[in-house]
């Protein structure tokens, strides 16, 4: 039972959060209710994680003499030396495989886009994350993938905001991480990643701000776009923006003041006031949709 608990901390399924985006275009177009949708967005999202989690593997197993130095990724399955490196690769293949199976299951175009997901991360391990401003864009690429994943597993088309909003976010809360990453190196002169070279906080902060302000535009501007107000059959969508306001800012104390940004996944499943903020605009969607 002990072994079974360290396997799953080694896929990090508290990383699945990530992976909640392949349901936005089922939700933005308020068919998240349909239930051969809402399957296949289901589906969707097992395909991904295991495939996510076989990355994670590796990445671990590549990066692993560099997490026995970190105060939080030494902890980590093979970091600690609880799994063997030779366990992390059968575990790997086996979810991989799965993955894969339930993407061919799926369609073809499904099973295309995370095997580009998959190529993407292999080249991202194997050397484009120790490159500066390539590492941030190639994560977030991955971000959306996963709306095109949710996209092409339900036959819904994306909107060009929801595209912009999701590589912008995504570009956010890298940065954050990054800026996690720096603040352990100033305090102790441990450098996390290669990339950090080309990183100072200066830089980190400005393109944070910048960023997080265009996240929030982006959203008001598809709020209110005409095509949307015919959708939702309302003008009053840009109301919502006040939770995206309210949790971007949330967000930005936490990366600025309280210096806690380097896991954005634990972060979302913990922080009381970013939980709620996201819980009351899901309930404004649901408003807007039955009344």
């Amino acid at each position: 039972m002990t072994k079974l608990k360290y396997f799953i901390k080694l896929a990090r399924v508290n990383q699945y959060t990530k992976n909640l985006f392949i349901f936005l275009p089922a939700f933005f177009n308020l068919q998240l209710y349909d239930y051969s949708i809402f399957k296949n967005s289901i589906l969707s999202f097992i395909s991904f994680s295991f495939v996510a989690s076989s990355i994670y593997i590796l990445n671990d197993v590549i990066d692993v003499n560099e997490d026995v130095l970190h105060p939080e990724k030494k902890n980590r399955p093979i970091a600690s030396g609880r799994i063997k490196v030779t366990e992390a690769y059968v575990f790997s293949s086996i979810l991989l495989l799965l993955g894969l199976l339930v993407a061919f299951v799926i369609s073809s175009n499904v099973l295309i886009l995370i095997c580009s997901y998959l190529a993407l991360n292999f080249a991202y391990s194997m050397g484009l994350k120790k490159i500066a401003i390539v590492d941030i864009v190639i994560v977030s690429t991955g971000f959306v993938l996963r709306l095109f994943v949710g996209s092409y597993s339900t036959n819904i088309s994306l909107s060009h905001w929801i595209i912009i909003m999701t590589f912008l976010l995504s570009i956010f809360l890298a940065l954050a991480k990054r800026r996690d990453d720096l603040i352990i190196y100033r305090d102790s002169k441990i450098k996390m990643r290669k990339s950090m070279e080309a990183y100072n906080l200066k830089f980190i902060d400005s393109a944070l701000v910048i960023s997080s302000s265009i996240v929030i535009l982006a959203y008001i501007l598809w709020s209110i776009s005409e095509d949307v107000v015919i959708k939702f059959n309302t003008s009053y969508l840009y109301v919502s923006s006040i939770f995206v306001f309210l949790g971007i800012m949330r967000y930005l104390q936490i990366t600025f003041v309280e210096e806690k940004s380097g896991n954005p996944s634990k972060i979302l499943l913990t922080d009381f006031f970013l939980i709620i903020t996201i819980i009351l605009w899901i309930l404004f969607f649901t408003f807007i949709k039955l009344f």
